[in-house]
């Protein structure tokens, strides 16, 4: 007799037999199939046409899912792998990943041109109009090595799997666990975006390759709606306007390390006051670890072994010593200073951290991708009967901290990965945890199989921009492995000192450099009042009534409002083009009748003017909306 096995969907249990396919459920629910690109059953995300063995809950995956998006350009860059090697036979693939918005795919022995993208997506057009299936078959590691002989970077991929599975679409075979689409006539709409330079394994020792970027879409609407948002981003272009309102640059004597201007700071104090006041209010206490520590951590900690190439190092008397990538390793060294009792945790402890990473200068790009930054970490140590609660409390407070701003904003939930550390049995717990927190909470949340920390399962918070765009920021992790290698101990109800501590590790920022540029795109350089480095320019009509205006400036400063004074020979009508030019939240007219009346006349940046208004009760405006951080 078949196994039984139960499906919920919509609250509702259903009973199949082991092996049914997620058309034959949704065929049975009546449910449309139409938009549906793959399923999620449980933990396991499966193609619409994949067994499914085990019971669960089912999630229909459709574009309008960060999962199904993954799932629908990984897909798309099969496709421009498939048309790549059928125009140039002797380019050679190697890896094909979705990233945030869209896909790449790079390729060994590959020379073309953006004046090449037409005929390439000509060619992928036709084979989307071929139908072809993305079909799965698990082989054996000398099959692989036979299937992919004339491919050196394949071979070396095979050589690092287990398990090994490929995907045919047409006559083009690929290595990949998937899951895929159902087929190429799925994809309705693509264009191809960009080329850049890219190192096999993003080694600079290893093969220079070509890499092609991409987009694609289920219908040509949105591929139209996709290229106004790219001129749209490109006028929200945070380096642009970074360099327009003097907040940051970027030298050539270090790349990828940020030089924050006066007016940039502004923004990195305010966020950092919110910041730590939210995290007081939320019961953690503030730590500082070196940025410079010894070798032995690093080996203690597996950075040295799962993370060295994306660090640097030096020498501190003919000892070796690593800049620290992360905080955590320094953070445990403060816990292992003292002895701890059960009646102590939960411990929350937070520390904006200087973290510096090895990042190739190709994915560099302005303050989303830089080589040094300040993380806004944090560490909770916990009982195991803890860990549930904490894990809602940093949910929560992250809720909290993005509603500031105006952010909506997806969780993902990665598992454990390929190399891993510790034992599989508390990866699982780990993840269950996790889980159990956030279905408490009543949070969607997709799983991303395999994609956890080398020491623990995550769960990832992607907000949303004001153009649609999604940002990777907070992240909270648990973590079974550190307390283990670093012998983290607690005296424990029973008087014994063997017990051992859960460990969270927690991000809400992400980092304060992405954030940052992150809100100047959102907001288009218009920040909301609390955070903005321009809050008030008072702008005069004619040099004398410049005494006036001082005077109404001292009111503001002695208020705590950052305000200036432009005093420049220039036009009343340019003086504000270039207050809106600098995102200057309120304009403050002086003329005649302002002098007379000692009022002040206020422009905002919508253009809206109110006359004869007292500085003192601008004063209180300004002050009830810093307060209440209103956007």
């Amino acid at each position: 007799m078949a196994k039984k096995i139960s499906i919920k969907y919509n609250g509702k249990s259903h009973s199949f037999s082991a092996g049914v396919s997620a058309l034959d459920v949704m065929e049975k629910l009546k449910l449309d199939k139409k938009s549906v690109l793959a399923v999620q059953v449980g933990t396991e995300t499966l193609e619409t046409t994949k067994p499914i063995l085990n019971s669960g809950e089912l999630m229909l995956l459709t574009f309008n899912d960060a999962l199904g998006k993954e799932i629908f350009w990984h897909s798309s860059a099969h496709v421009l792998a498939d048309a790549i090697v059928r125009l140039y036979p002797n380019a050679k693939p190697t890896i094909g990943p979705p990233i945030e918005e869209g896909f790449y795919y790079d390729f060994d022995n590959l020379k073309i041109s953006n004046e090449d993208f037409p005929k390439i997506e000509k060619e992928m057009k036709k084979i989307i109009h071929e139908n072809n299936k993305f079909l799965r078959a698990e082989i054996k590691k000398a099959e692989a090595k036979k299937l992919f002989k004339n491919n050196k970077f394949k071979l070396e991929m095979v050589e690092d799997l287990d398990d090994i599975s490929t995907y045919t679409t047409g006559k083009f075979v690929d290595l990949c666990r998937g899951p895929h689409i159902p087929s190429t006539k799925v994809i309705h709409a693509i264009k191809l975006t960009k080329l850049s330079g890219a190192y096999w394994r993003a080694d600079a020792k290893k093969a220079q390759l070509t890499r092609i970027y991409g987009i694609a879409f289920p219908t040509k609407e949105l591929l139209t709606e996709y290229n106004v948002r790219i001129v749209e981003a490109e006028r929200r272009d945070h380096r642009k306007l970074g360099a327009k309102m003097d907040l940051f640059s970027f030298q050539d004597e270090g790349p990828g390390f940020v030089f924050w201007h006066a007016k940039g700071m502004i923004i990195y104090n305010s966020l950092m006051e919110f910041w730590r006041e939210e995290h007081r209010l939320a019961g953690y206490e503030m730590v500082m670890t070196p940025i410079i520590l010894k070798k032995e951590l690093w080996l203690k900690s597996g950075h040295w072994d799962h993370y060295k190439e994306n660090m640097y190092f030096t020498k501190i008397d003919n000892d070796d010593y690593a800049i620290k990538p992360m905080n955590c390793p320094g953070g445990i060294l403060i816990y292992k200073n003292s002895k701890h009792s059960y009646r102590e945790f939960p411990l929350r402890w937070a520390e904006v951290g200087l973290d510096h990473r090895h990042e190739m200068s190709g994915v560099l790009h302005g303050l989303m991708r830089v080589r040094s930054f300040w993380q806004d970490d944090a560490h909770i140590y916990c009982l195991p009967e803890q860990m549930e609660d904490e894990i809602i409390k940093v949910v929560e407070l992250t809720d909290k901290i993005y509603k500031a701003f105006g952010f909506e904003y997806h969780i993902e939930l990665s598992t454990r990965p390929e190399k891993f550390m510790g034992k599989k049995e508390d990866w699982d717990l780990a993840e269950a945890t996790l889980a159990g927190a956030l279905k408490k909470l009543k949070k969607k949340f997709v799983v991303n199989h395999g994609d956890g920390a080398f020491y623990g399962p995550k769960i990832d918070f992607h907000i949303r921009d004001s153009l649609g765009r999604t940002w990777q920021c907070a992240t909270v992790q648990l973590d079974f492995q550190m307390p283990e290698k670093f012998d983290l101990t607690y005296m424990g109800d029973d008087g014994t000192e063997n017990h051992r501590p859960a460990m969270i590790h927690r991000t809400v920022f992400g980092s304060f450099e992405r954030f940052i540029g992150i809100l100047i795109e959102h907001f288009a350089g218009k920040l909301p009042l609390w955070c903005a480095p321009n809050q008030v320019r008072i702008l005069t009509i004619a040099e004398k009534f410049n005494d006036y205006a001082y005077k109404v400036r001292q009111q503001l400063f002695d208020a705590h409002i950052r305000v200036e004074v432009d005093e420049s020979g220039n036009t009343i009508g340019k003086k504000i083009r270039e207050a809106q030019l600098d995102k200057v939240n309120y304009m403050l007219v002086i003329g005649e009748k302002e002098v007379d009346s000692n009022t002040i006349a206020i422009r905002d940046r919508t253009g809206k003017q109110k006359f004869g208004v007292k500085t003192s009760t601008f004063v209180k405006k300004l002050n009830k909306e810093i307060k209440e951080k209103e956007f």
